[in-house]
């Protein structure tokens, strides 16, 4: 009996040891706009208008000339800090086949970013890491002049 259990909390620790699971994760309203702004502003998909508009939003200007829905994507975001190296601040941000890399306060902006929408952190020896994939914002700048909380809504996966 001993052994069987033993066995069966073995395969358990090996399976949450095995590869991370996704897991997934939205956000809506002002977070929602903040995780756009951050992300728009080094997308190379977007528009310079859309771009444009996006800052505008973010600056905390909703009545904007730009009407139509802005998507904001991004295939995977992840963002290191290190509590050993405490200068260490960088996040790979890849859209498709181009990865844009930021550091410093920027890479901050995106880490806490990330964090105020419900991404989990992750450590290894001295890094704190938070990483999301299939990030998928609708901006709709007509909703946001409704100044009602709507307008902006994102969904994402984590690895858990």
């Amino acid at each position: 009996m001993r052994s069987g259990r033993l066995i069966l909390a073995l395969a358990l620790a090996i399976g949450s040891i095995s590869g991370a699971q996704a897991a997934s994760g939205s956000t809506s309203g002002s977070t929602a706009l903040a995780l756009a702004g951050v992300v728009a502003s080094k997308s190379p998909l977007l528009t310079s208008a859309e771009k444009k508009a996006m800052a505008m939003l973010f600056a905390a200007n909703a009545d904007i000339p730009y009407n139509k829905p802005i998507l904001v994507t991004a295939d995977r975001i992840v963002c290191r800090t290190s509590n050993v190296d405490i200068t260490l601040r960088s996040c790979e941000l890849t859209f498709g086949k181009k990865v844009k890399t930021v550091n410093g306060s920027t890479a901050n902006e995106v880490f806490a970013t990330e964090a105020l929408a419900g991404v989990p952190p992750d450590g290894a020896a001295g890094s704190n890491f938070e990483s999301l994939s299939k990030l998928s914002c609708t901006i709709d700048p007509n909703a946001i002049r409704q100044k009602d909380g709507s307008g902006a809504n994102c969904t994402f996966e984590t690895e858990k």
